[in-house]
């Protein structure tokens, strides 16, 4: 990894530390009683908090449901994952997931994430193919009969 990515890296880790502190002082939590809700000792939490360690995706799970809120905003925030195109409940399933490895976890997001977008995508061809249809039907106007029957009188 280039030096760029390190620092990126970094700040990623400052952004999630800061992002949970913000989240725990408004939910008006202690870091001890965070610690006591998310099983993560204290120590952790707080290396995390001001930067010093990169929760994995499991400890970020355990700080959502401990702060309850949702663990794709803090797998977006720690760089994990980026804004997903999908259930994000079933993305926060795979994971959570214990029986997978990371790089696991990330393939299963991608394929079910590639799926979502290929049925959109199929879905938006198909309304687009069906609209202009549609509103071609709409704009077809039928000649106006009045005006042929008034040529026909004055004629």
């Amino acid at each position: 990894m280039n030096v760029d990515g390190l620092r990126e890296q970094a700040k990623r880790g400052v952004a999630i530390g800061d992002f949970i502190r913000e989240q725990r002082e408004l939910a008006q939590v202690s870091m001890r009683q965070l610690a006591r809700l998310t099983g993560v000792s204290n120590p952790y939490l707080s290396q995390i908090e001001r930067g010093l360690r990169k929760p994995s995706a499991e400890i970020l799970q355990q700080i959502a449901k401990g702060l309850r809120i949702s663990a794709e905003q803090l797998y977006v925030r720690a760089g994990i994952l980026e804004a997903r195109f999908g259930d994000p409940e079933i993305i926060a399933a795979l994971l959570a997931d214990e029986g997978l490895t990371e790089r696991q976890k990330q393939v299963l997001v991608e394929i079910y994430e590639s799926f979502r977008r290929e049925n959109a995508a199929h879905l938006s061809e198909a309304a687009a193919s069906e609209a202009p249809a549609a509103s071609d039907e709409s704009s077809f106007e039928e000649p106006d009969q009045s005006d042929s029957a008034t040529e026909q009188v004055s004629a």
